[in-house]
């Protein structure tokens, strides 16, 4: 797995590289953040996420769950012993006003906040966010991730 430093791109074009960029990520994170999760259909961003949740799980010897997007519903949450991690599809979103209700800007340091689709709070929000910016490259056979807002990942 290649170092990746702020504001740096990291090759996930399989799945495996993918689960490896998820799993090294988690020991960034220990509550209080917010992890925007930009790129089009199909590029990877909820098998990121699964991966993240799974080994937060794992980390606890807890049951691993079934991760799926919450397209439709908006927020699935998921518990694991230090803390609650939310993940929200802002997909079908078409306003701000549609948002105020979902709670996503209430911070808690014992919530892991992650966004697919926030393009809509880029302009609602001060608060400081993770961003991964999924996309294809080599006319769709090869995806990366841009890192941007941590500090140092080794």
């Amino acid at each position: 797995m290649p170092t990746a430093i702020k504001d740096s791109k990291v090759d996930i074009t399989s799945e495996r590289s993918t689960r490896e960029l998820a799993e090294k990520l988690t020991s960034h994170f220990k509550g209080g953040e917010y992890i925007f999760l930009y790129g089009e259909m199909g590029v990877g961003k909820t098998t990121f996420v699964k991966y993240f949740i799974n080994k937060f799980q794992t980390n606890e010897r807890l049951k691993l769950s079934e991760v799926t997007s919450p397209t439709f519903n908006l927020l699935n949450e998921y518990e694991t012993n230090n803390f609650t991690i939310k993940h929200y599809d802002l997909f079908r979103i078409k306003s701000i006003l549609e948002i105020k209700d979902l709670d996503i800007f209430e911070k808690n340091e014992k919530t892991i906040t992650l966004v697919e689709w926030p393009q809509l709070l880029e302009n609602s929000n001060k608060m400081k966010s993770v961003d991964l910016i999924f996309f294809y490259e080599n006319e769709l056979k090869n995806r990366s991730v841009k890192i941007k807002g941590l500090k140092i990942f080794n």
